[in-house]
């Protein structure tokens, strides 16, 4: 059973993603986060030593729910052979940023990685997602690239709203790429 501190923190982590995706790092308070995880300031920065842990705990949280839904993905494929499990997996990843606090999270992470600690973390999940394509899907650098760059697409998509958008460079970029509404 988890411990108070530990179920504490996997909620205000829960919370911290969708405050954080909604006005990005630096214009969300910790106060804020504490609010919608139903603790005082005080309590959450005590968990998280600080905003920037609070942000770090939350990025890596992201990834690690990625990575989670990832591999439920792959024992769930009908196919291993590593083109169509990619496939599979990134049918997986649409699904999983149709929460648009998780995609929005991630954008915003990218655009803090300036801070040393933040540009770990994003580069600490991205280097796991790239060892779990090559043991899971036996995916080789190409298809790995291929996989990160069609999920990049994805955000642009959905954040940049181009799905809605019937105009001929809009199409070039949503063609062939599906995303849960």
């Amino acid at each position: 059973m988890r411990s108070t501190a530990e179920a504490r923190r996997a909620v205000v982590l829960d919370r911290a993603v969708s405050a954080f995706a909604r006005n990005g790092y630096h214009a969300t308070p910790v106060t804020a986060v504490a609010a919608a995880a139903g603790i005082s300031e005080a309590y959450a920065l005590r968990l998280f030593s600080g905003k920037q842990g609070l942000f770090v705990a939350a990025v890596e949280a992201c990834y690690e729910k990625i990575l989670a839904t990832l591999e439920a993905a792959a024992e769930a494929a009908p196919d291993r052979e590593p083109a169509k499990l990619l496939e599979w997996l990134g049918d997986a990843y649409a699904e999983l940023i149709a929460d648009r606090d998780l995609l929005l999270f991630q954008v915003h992470a990218q655009s803090v990685s300036d801070i040393p600690e933040v540009r770990a973390a994003v580069q600490a999940g991205y280097k796991r997602l790239v060892s779990f394509l090559r043991t899971t899907a036996d995916a080789d650098d190409q298809q790995i690239q291929q996989f990160v760059a069609y999920g990049q697409l994805c955000h642009l998509i959905v954040t940049a709203g181009l799905d809605g958008v019937d105009e001929s460079w809009a199409r070039a970029l949503t063609n062939g790429m599906r995303h849960v509404p």
